[in-house]
């Protein structure tokens, strides 16, 4: 069965070219060999050399194994760590909440309540 490349806009294509290089520049940074990261990462070293080239049909487990084995696992969790957009969406949908008028407590009642005679109502200003 042929592979399948997903079909991307430009701006990715570049994305991944530029991860490409930076993965192979923090690999020749660390002075590994291909083969080494390679088989550390479980892979060819044809499919690390697709990996370096930004080649969008590898998988995001690859790339994740090689950023693994050059120490830069970490910077996954920033991929879309923060939701910008995705936040003043969500923002946008929030429903607003109604508060119902305050009914005061037993406690707060005046005594004269109790008593049956009507609460004095606060002066209206003209």
């Amino acid at each position: 069965m042929p592979r399948t490349t997903p079909t991307l806009f430009p701006p990715a294509i570049r994305q991944l070219a530029s991860l490409g290089e930076r993965l192979r520049v923090a690999r020749l940074r660390r002075r590994y060999s291909a083969e080494s990261v390679a088989k550390r990462a479980g892979v060819a070293r044809g499919t690390l050399y697709r990996v370096e080239e930004g080649d969008p049909g590898v998988s995001i487990a690859t790339y994740a194994s090689v950023l693994r084995v050059l120490g830069l696992q970490g910077d996954l969790d920033l991929v879309a760590r923060d939701d910008v957009l995705g936040r003043k969406l969500q923002d946008l949908k929030l429903p607003t909440r109604k508060v119902a008028p305050r009914r005061p407590s037993a406690s707060e009642k005046p005594s004269s309540a109790h008593s049956g005679e009507p609460v004095p109502s606060a002066p209206s200003s003209p």
